[in-house]
């Protein structure tokens, strides 16, 4: 039996997946606090005792979101290529296993762009720069002779637009099939 702790834990979680969805599909300016405690199916008080705002929720959303970008660091591969393979495998799989990963890459984006985002929280969101993050894997392999040659910057950007744009598509519809990790890591391979 579920004890009191474990409720209100998996309540809470319940809200953000919630809140995500509607965040996806409305956007932050048109969902209002209501819409999210409806589908969730509590009171808007009860939605008040897990989250004081909107906005607290909405930072909440992209903390995770930000938290989400740690993992690139973490592999170990022998040839720069092959992280960009593992990667995109291995994210496009998590999709699948995790619908809600695409829509934080849509979450993230809107958050970063939008002007109803509160200035607090595009600061955070903003500290989200994958395309950064991944210059130095495409310089190692620009040096290795795997990655073509070329601005760093201007290919991690390719790389990152097409996962992005995958990702947003997979966000609507999970029903698509996702792209082998080599078609995607083709835009960036040296031939």
């Amino acid at each position: 039996m579920e004890t009191r702790k474990e409720q209100k834990e998996r309540r809470r979680q319940e809200i953000i997946y919630t809140a995500l969805e509607l965040f996806v599909s409305k956007g932050y300016a048109a969902t209002k606090i209501t819409d999210i405690a409806k589908r969730a199916n509590i009171s808007r008080g009860l939605m008040f005792h897990y989250f004081e705002s909107k906005e607290n929720l909405y930072e909440e959303l992209i903390r995770m979101g930000v938290e989400g970008t740690t993992y690139p660091g973490e592999q170990k591969c022998e040839h720069a290529i092959d992280f960009f393979v593992n990667f995109t495998e291995e994210l496009f799989a998590y999709m699948k296993e995790q619908p809600a990963t695409a829509k934080f890459f849509v979450l993230m984006a809107e958050a970063q762009r939008s002007e109803a985002t509160p200035e607090h929280i595009r600061e955070i969101a903003m500290k989200v720069n994958v395309i950064e993050q991944f210059v130095p894997i495409v310089e190692w392999g620009q040096q290795e002779g795997t990655i073509k040659e070329g601005d760093p910057l201007i290919i991690s950007n390719a790389f990152w637009c097409s996962v992005q744009g995958i990702a947003e598509r997979f966000a609507t519809n999970q029903d698509i099939a996702l792209p082998k990790a080599e078609w995607i890591v083709d835009i960036i391979r040296r031939k």
